[in-house]
């Protein structure tokens, strides 16, 4: 095959919806114009007025691979995100074991070549014991260091003040902070302990894993990343509290940024009821107040990034008392159908979207050549019909663990296509085997003033 011609496209593009072909070739982008005719050799597709758009950057998935591979892998799980319109995503240390070594990344970087279906790049988890691996560690060995700041998370715990603030003090990347208070945690489970005894229902969730929780250990990253001057990206805020902590406009010139994974987005603390310990994540679904927030933060570019936060369990693992149920959700193969659904809720525009889903995470996490749709850049497209939906039931699961929270939703929009480096891997719902994923590369780091 020698490439793609794309006509009649809807093309949402670095702010402006327009008319426009494109060309792909030799996985890159060839043309953007119109009235492009194809040549020799080209697959015609006409979009028919469907949207074009970049491919959503994922900046946090966990894949589970090594040591978890029942749960997901690689490739289940990347097979998974293109379906949802994903072409490359950031995959976090919560391995087995964790992802603490630059050995341990060289490890994940090999398993994934071949072998993904969309492109990639992994963190370096940070713990007590790997200072000497972050300060060693080289701007492109990895996508950036993942900290749980006073929480354990992804195995990973730093047990005292002085080590984070080390870690802080140290990185030579991006540090991307999972934030929940663990001594709140742990006081508010005490007390769910005494309320309900061994019956903590799911809905206690929200006030276990809370808001202040959730609160004071953002304040902490913000505090240790403004006094050592270091670039930091808030995961996955999900109160109405941590927004008010950030600053709105552009993402240029920002030290501090943050996102919202899809689920805190779309979900309620309702929503328990109906979907029991099938909705525990952390943090968890917390109140409509706290999801208007969220989607008022977005339009108001607080928040910089829609991401998933995709962490596969199986289902077994999502019953039985509280305590000892896992917490995550999978949602990648959904994702830019329930991210559309910000759309049919008039939040936010399409040109709006693609910021927070592919531009922002370009340009946060350096990634060269990739999110946006321009002449030489890498061919990572998504073919979204907003006229169809996308019936989560009649689709077969993809991920490992063969189960979603969006079972029974009908979503707003269908992704109708997808290309990883220009190569087609999914089209009007079948997967076409090919594993086009290659590593992603970086643009030198942001410098420390």
């Amino acid at each position: 095959m020698k490439g793609w011609l794309i006509v009649n496209a809807r093309l949402v593009n670095e702010g402006h919806v327009t008319e426009a072909d494109v060309r792909i070739r030799r996985g890159r982008i060839d043309q953007i114009g119109s009235n492009l005719t194809p040549r020799h050799g080209e697959t015609l597709l006409d979009a028919r007025g469907r949207y074009l758009m970049p491919g959503m950057i994922d900046t946090q998935v966990n894949f589970r691979e090594p040591g978890l591979t029942r749960k997901g892998s690689i490739a289940s799980e990347s097979r998974a995100a293109v379906a949802g319109g994903i072409t490359s995503y950031l995959d976090g240390p919560g391995t087995s074991p964790p992802t603490t070594t630059r050995m341990a990344l060289a490890d994940k970087f090999s398993r994934a070549a071949g072998r993904s279906a969309a492109n990639y790049s992994f963190y370096l988890g940070a713990s007590n014991d790997n200072l000497e691996e972050i300060q060693t560690l080289e701007p492109d060995e990895a996508c950036g260091i993942k900290v749980a700041v006073s929480a354990a998370g992804d195995g990973l715990l730093i047990d005292s003040p002085e080590k984070l603030e080390k870690v802080f003090e140290c990185a030579p990347n991006l540090i991307a902070a999972h934030c929940e208070d663990n001594d709140i945690i742990q006081a508010n489970l005490q007390a769910a302990r005494s309320r309900y005894r061994s019956r903590i229902p799911p809905a206690a969730h929200a006030e276990i894993r809370s808001a202040e929780a959730c609160l004071e250990s953002t304040k902490q990253a913000i505090e240790l990343a403004r006094r050592h001057d270091c670039q930091l990206h808030l995961l996955h805020l999900s109160s109405s509290a941590e927004v008010a902590l950030l600053e709105a406009g552009s993402l240029d010139g920002k030290s501090i940024s943050a996102e919202a994974s899809i689920h805190h987005l779309y979900f309620i603390d309702a929503d328990y009821d109906q979907l029991g310990h099938r909705l525990k994540c952390n943090p968890a679904i917390k109140t409509p107040e706290d999801r208007k927030a969220l989607r008022q933060a977005l339009r108001d570019d607080k928040l910089d990034m829609i991401a998933t936060d995709h962490a596969p369990h199986l289902t077994r693992e999502k019953h039985g008392p509280y305590e000892s149920v896992a917490a995550g959700l999978p949602v990648v193969q959904f994702a830019l159908p329930v991210a559309w659904s910000l759309i049919a809720a008039r939040t936010l525009s399409p040109e709006q979207l693609v910021d927070k889903i592919a531009h922002n995470p370009a340009r946060r996490f350096r990634i060269a050549e990739r999110g946006f749709v321009r002449e030489g850049y890498w061919a990572d497209l998504v073919l979204l019909d907003p006229a169809q939906r996308t019936e989560v039931d009649r689709q077969p699961m993809l991920s490992e663990c063969a189960w979603t929270p969006f079972a029974g939703r009908k979503l707003p929009a269908r992704v109708s296509a997808t290309w990883v480096n220009g190569q087609l891997v999914w089209r009007d719902g079948l997967l076409t085997g090919i594993m086009a994923g290659a590593r992603l590369k970086q643009e030198p780091p942001h410098p420390r003033r």
